[in-house]
């Protein structure tokens, strides 16, 4: 599955259909009680920002979403069926939060039950053409899968002769890239379920990110300031100058200004030959994520000159195979530092960055919002990210993986505003693929396209002196 945006993901014209949560499952969600399982921190500091930015005027959409297609004839009543039994099936997707307390300025979670869940279909009208469909359905994402409102999801169908492509957008509090990752294959799933008389709605209930979120959150509130965790979180931010790490190349940005907007950068890194061999060579030091990270602080250190690459490495935290079905927002991070100015080649750089990630993989797994609450740091949110990232996927095992090119399958990143980078590299079947949203200054696009061009070389020559090294 590539990840992209909705203007490159190949949208073909035909019939929008829409389906939103209904009148009576948004009536129901007025009067439910209280959830006492309270957000996990990073849906709170995604909640909270999105209000924080609002509030400077800005509207900043930060929904994630999907794309794939079905053949046809389709039937629209079993397709229906199949959306609502998946919206069941992931209890996060049908609970939201309230503004409450003295002040109004805390989280209170509410839950709908299974049965009160329930899709309005509308059809919108057709779209004979391409660009007037894609400024709707962005149009209509933006003001649906909003971090302030809820519902915060929306299913719609193109519908053609040949079948229908199917496009997805979701409040980010609800979802991550692995999450978006396992939707055309379940959908489909539900969908031929259902076309061959079966019931949809017998699906098992995933695990509930709620309870994730609820043991997560418990977990993280046993800690304190002296906490060693918080400790290396501390030492981490002063050597970053007091705040967390941007992409250490020139991004052309005004320290003054407003909050830039940001372009995106899609492109293929290396085919299917090329990914194996880069991820062979790395292998001894931990794989193709090593790689990428050891290519990345070599590059960058090539670009801006900096001595050491500091980041933070985004990791799943789905450490326990319960998680694995269940959709939510399963990601925390890790910080890193890489003498690449005084590392001595490329091996010598991936054995610094396996002992970082080793040496810290396990800060992931508490919530850094916690962490920057103990701290007493102001980070008072302006921008989406508080850091930039280069994550990397092997999306190889996820299940309906060989069937994504058929069925035009892409994950969907809204691109916006924002004034961090933001890299992410998919492992797939046919090679490595990179997305990246940046801000959209002209040295931006300079240096982010240097920082591609070098990176993918890089990778190739990697891949050449593992195949010599067998040869």
């Amino acid at each position: 599955m590539r990840i992209t945006d909705i203007q490159r993901c190949e949208v073909r014209p035909g019939r929008l259909v829409e389906w939103t949560l209904s009148p009576a499952t948004v009536a129901a969600a007025t009067a439910l009680p209280e959830d006492s399982r309270p957000p996990a921190y990073i849906q709170e500091s995604h909640i909270r920002t999105a209000k924080c930015v609002r509030d400077d005027g800005l509207f900043v959409p930060t929904w994630l979403g999907g794309a794939f297609d079905l053949p046809g004839p389709v039937d629209l009543d079993v397709l229906q069926e199949a959306l609502r039994a998946w919206t069941v099936r992931h209890e996060t997707l049908r609970s939201g939060f309230r503004w409450a307390g003295s002040e109004g300025d805390e989280l209170r979670r509410f839950t709908l039950d299974a049965a009160d869940v329930s899709l309005r279909r509308e059809v919108v009208g057709d779209f004979p053409d391409a660009g007037r469909l894609v400024e709707h359905l962005q149009n209509r994402f933006d003001t649906v899968a909003d971090a302030l409102r809820w519902p915060n999801l929306i299913y719609t169908a193109v519908v053609r002769d040949d079948g229908v492509s199917v496009y997805m957008a979701f409040d980010h509090s609800n979802v991550d890239a692995y999450s978006v990752h396992r939707i055309p294959a379940e959908i489909t799933e539900l969908y031929a379920a259902g076309t061959a008389g079966g019931a949809p709605e017998a699906a098992a209930p995933a695990a509930s990110y709620v309870d994730f979120c609820e043991i997560e959150r418990a977990d993280a509130d046993r800690l304190d300031g002296g906490h060693q965790i918080v400790a290396r979180w501390r030492e981490f931010i002063r050597r970053c100058d007091g705040t967390l790490p941007g992409f250490p190349v020139d991004l052309g940005l005004d320290p003054d200004g407003p909050l830039p907007r940001q372009q995106m950068l899609c492109e293929p890194l290396a085919d299917a030959d090329a990914a194996a061999a880069f991820e062979a060579y790395c292998r001894p030091y931990g794989g193709s994520m090593v790689g990428l990270l050891a290519a990345t602080g070599l590059t960058v250190h090539e670009l801006g000159g900096q001595p050491v690459y500091r980041t933070v490495v985004p990791f799943h935290t789905r450490v326990k195979s319960r998680w694995s079905e269940s959709v939510g927002w399963y990601v925390g991070g890790a910080p890193i530092e890489v003498p690449v100015g005084r590392t001595r080649g490329f091996p010598e750089t991936l054995r610094t960055v396996r002992a970082e990630l080793q040496a810290n993989r396990s800060l992931a797994r508490m919530p850094l919002a916690r962490v920057l609450a103990l701290l007493g740091a102001d980070f008072r949110p302006t921008s989406p990210d508080l850091y930039s990232i280069v994550s990397y996927l092997d999306t190889r095992g996820i299940p309906g993986a060989e069937r994504w090119a058929e069925q035009r399958a892409h994950g969907l990143i809204r691109v916006s505003y924002g004034d961090q980078v933001c890299v992410w590299v998919n492992r797939l079947h046919e090679g490595l693929w990179l997305a990246s949203r940046y801000p959209d200054t002209d040295v931006a696009a300079k240096n982010m396209r240097l920082y591609v061009e070098r990176l993918r070389d890089r990778i190739a020559w990697v891949a050449h002196a593992g195949l010599a090294a067998v040869s």
